[in-house]
């Protein structure tokens, strides 16, 4: 079985975000970062070179694969700011419809900049999506 290649690592995460060179992809990210944080009670980890993850947890395949992986995170992309919010955002139709401009992937939420979002309905997903991997969490 092939290793996964995007694991966490030791680089700063505060170094990366100062580098997005967009000022207010910027500083969403620092806001989405607070707001992850304190949802998870986590620090921020980088994952690869872009992603920055909160927490872990542990998951197990029908197929036998298993691995870990953060509870929740954005990475700060060219054309969109992507949230990886896998435990609980597909199960939130109403939150997604409350939520404001986005758009979904299979676990990701793209998102052009934090003023096209009601923050509080936001927190309201990503707190659903720890709830929904907490049984398998591994960081606490």
């Amino acid at each position: 079985m092939a290793e996964l290649k995007t694991k966490p690592t030791k680089d700063s995460v505060k170094d990366f975000i100062a580098k997005i060179p967009d000022e207010q992809r910027r500083k969403d990210c620092q806001v989405v970062a607070k707001l992850m944080s304190e949802v998870t009670g986590a620090k921020p980890e980088l994952w690869s070179t872009n992603i920055v993850g909160f927490g872990r947890y542990r998951y197990k395949y029908s197929t036998g694969r298993e691995g870990e992986w953060m509870l929740t995170g954005f990475s700060p992309r060219k054309t969109d700011l992507t949230l990886y919010l896998m435990g609980g955002m597909h199960n939130s139709p109403e939150l997604l419809q409350r939520l404001g401009k986005h758009k979904t992937g299979k676990g990701c939420l793209y998102i052009k900049k934090l003023e096209d979002l009601d923050l509080a309905v936001l927190r309201e997903l990503v707190e659903k999506t720890v709830a929904g991997l907490s049984a398998t969490r591994t960081d606490k």
